[in-house]
């Protein structure tokens, strides 16, 4: 039996009074996927994914029943989502499908011709010949021709206008969003700078434009310059979001721009509007922190990736992950004057089967090849991605007024936003100046919250003389996953002398459990049954909340405050693989048990008003 949205679990908030940006006078929790792929990529119908159309994966997303591509079987969501964008690659958009088609326009130019022949020789091949090299850097004859040819103005019109019908036809005002979306595919020298490109438009302004792609260019700044340049000419706003930076190689969050010049408040400035947003977790790993990076963090070795795409070893760089991108962002502040990496915090699948599967005992895995538990030991086909290895995340959940695309939308960039790995924990964080410890027994937390102070997302500014920034946190369990064993507050910070520092620090807990002799709270414990994949919710709360102060404050300093909170340990969908196929689960090679867990949006401090 489905069960309906978690926007049930909805909450009323009070109006704000000091916020920078205008804030609701009542918001509601909505889930989401903002990263999804369909047949319309070229490496999602490459492996596997010919048949699972746009359409399709927003009729899954809704909780409608669709058939699963390789099987002889339909399958269905267990929760369905609020809201959905389904993100193609903007290179070669739709190319395998236009041939399976026969498209006119694209069969009228003798490349069409040729990629047709290919095709219908090697339906998963053939379209390669037709995208290998398919980037404005090669600069052949015969790759301008093809680019004239494949990617001209009118075939990318035809897929994008494909695109938009899905979303149109999919969007039900109140019930279900779709936002219109892309890929932007830049990988220099292998690395990852990959961006998700969200556009608040309506169908009519979205007919005006088609996604950017490498194609016209690799340089983020450009992308940015595009994105200016169309909001001028049609009127729609965008976002753009960096995804799996954890596989950029050191280039995502640099410290100079792309031609190796240090960060301007230029830069700055333009990265801040059209970059409001970053992915910190899906199934090609987190993107937080890597352990290396803060080998105090007890729980920072979580679904970490150590190679890039192609499966190159990538050492440890803060350049790589969120949190040191946050850091660097103060330290450029402090400079410059403004902020390049005011990140917001959301959750994405990245899946390219069309499906967004995130829940651990219902993961479809990243790729069509991954078919429910038989693909893991069927040899002979190509393995990108080991399904075992990839994770079975995640999840962006808005604070939003209403269940629209611009209500969607205008929470996205407000970063009234958070990410899961895949649970749907419920969690306000709020940062003032004048909560008190009673205020987390409040019956209506959000109302308190938005009355005295800021939600995630937003600023505190030029702290009043004497005081300390306090945070009202709540969160509540998923209540189809496990309890939660605490809530954490990651700070982090730049001093007057310019030094950069970050702490950890333990919010509240459950099970009434002691810190020990180093400050640490103890594991929460584990009652996950390795040889049945069944754990129980005997350890563990169902609510955690609290008002913290930060005992370190010094009100010359800039900081940044977000919230981490883990659950109960529950099985990893490699243990629920491993028991349904009757093999040890140490065969999968990966843990058999995991922490879910969420990451707030920021709240930041600066002593001066900005």
């Amino acid at each position: 039996m489905l069960l309906g949205c978690a926007a049930a679990l909805a909450l009323s908030a009070g109006a704000g009074t000091t916020h920078a940006a205008p804030k609701p006078a009542e918001t509601h929790l909505y889930w989401g996927d903002l990263h999804l792929h369909s047949n319309y990529s070229l490496d999602a119908y490459a492996t596997g994914n010919n048949a699972t159309t746009p359409d399709l994966a927003y009729r899954y997303a809704r909780g409608i029943p669709i058939k699963r591509t390789g099987l002889d079987a339909k399958v269905q969501i267990q929760r369905p989502l609020d809201f959905l964008a389904v993100t193609d690659h903007a290179e070669m958009l739709g190319l395998q499908v236009m041939l399976d088609e026969k498209n006119p326009t694209l069969l009228a130019t003798p490349w069409g011709q040729k990629m047709l022949d290919a095709h219908t020789k090697d339906p998963v091949r053939g379209a390669m010949i037709g995208s290998g090299g398919a980037t404005i850097q090669d600069n052949t004859p015969e790759n301008h021709e093809k680019i004239s040819q494949l990617a001209s103005p009118q075939v990318r019109q035809a897929s994008w206008a494909a695109e938009v019908a899905a979303a149109e036809k999919n969007n039900i005002p109140g019930k279900f969003t779709t936002l219109f979306g892309w890929e932007w595919t830049s990988m220099p020298g292998g690395k990852n700078l990959h961006r998700i490109v969200l556009s608040d438009a309506d169908g009519e302004k979205a007919r005006q434009f088609y996604p950017f792609s490498n194609i016209e260019s690799a340089r983020p700044e450009d992308l940015w310059k595009w994105l200016e340049g169309t909001k001028a000419r049609t009127g729609a706003d965008f976002i753009a979001i960096p995804h799996n930076s954890n596989l950029s190689g050191g280039l995502m969050f640099d410290m100079v721009d792309s031609d190796g010049r240090p960060l301007s408040a230029q830069y700055a400035k333009m990265r801040q509007t059209w970059e409001p947003l970053v992915e910190i977790t899906q199934t090609k790993g987190t993107s937080e922190v890597r352990p290396e990076l803060d080998p105090s963090d007890e729980f920072a070795e979580f679904e970490i990736r150590r190679k890039l795409l192609a499966g190159a070893p990538t050492p440890p760089s803060e350049a790589d992950y969120v949190r040191s991108a946050l850091q660097r962002g103060l330290q450029v502040q402090t400079k410059v004057g403004v902020n390049p990496y005011k990140l917001g915090i959301v959750g994405g699948t990245d899946s390219h089967t069309g499906m967004s599967s995130a829940d651990e005992n219902d993961f479809m895995g990243k790729l069509a090849v991954d078919e429910p538990l038989s693909a893991h030991h069927v040899t002979g086909r190509p393995v990108v991605f080991p399904a075992w290895e990839m994770s079975a995340s995640g999840r962006v959940a808005v604070w939003a007024t209403e269940n629209t695309r611009k209500g969607i939308f205008a929470a996205l960039k407000r970063k009234e936003s958070y990410a899961t790995t895949g649970t749907r924990i419920t969690l306000r964080v709020f940062g003032g100046w004048t909560f008190d410890p009673a205020d987390a027994k409040a019956k209506d937390i959000a109302a308190v919250g938005y009355r005295k102070g800021v939600p995630m997302g937003a600023d505190l500014t030029r702290a009043p003389a004497g005081k300390a920034p306090q945070f009202l946190v709540w969160a509540a369990k998923d209540p189809m996953s496990g309890n939660l064993d605490r809530m954490q507050m990651v700070k982090g910070w730049v001093d007057a002398a310019g030094q950069s520092h970050q702490k950890i620090y333990d919010l509240t807990w459950s099970g009434g459990r002691k810190r020990g002799p180093d400050g640490k709270v103890p594991a929460v414990g584990n009652t996950v049954d390795i040889s049945t994949a069944a754990y129980t919710n005997t350890i563990g709360s169902t609510q955690l909340a609290t008002v913290w102060k930060d005992p370190d404050f010094k009100a010359s300093d800039t900081a940044f405050y977000y919230v981490r909170v883990l659950e109960i340990p529950t099985p990893r969908h490699s243990l629920y693989d491993a028991v349904a196929l009757g093999v040890d689960v140490k065969e999968t090679k990966e843990a058999d048990t995991i922490q879910e867990r969420g990451y707030s949006s920021p709240i930041w401090y600066s002593p001066t008003k900005r």
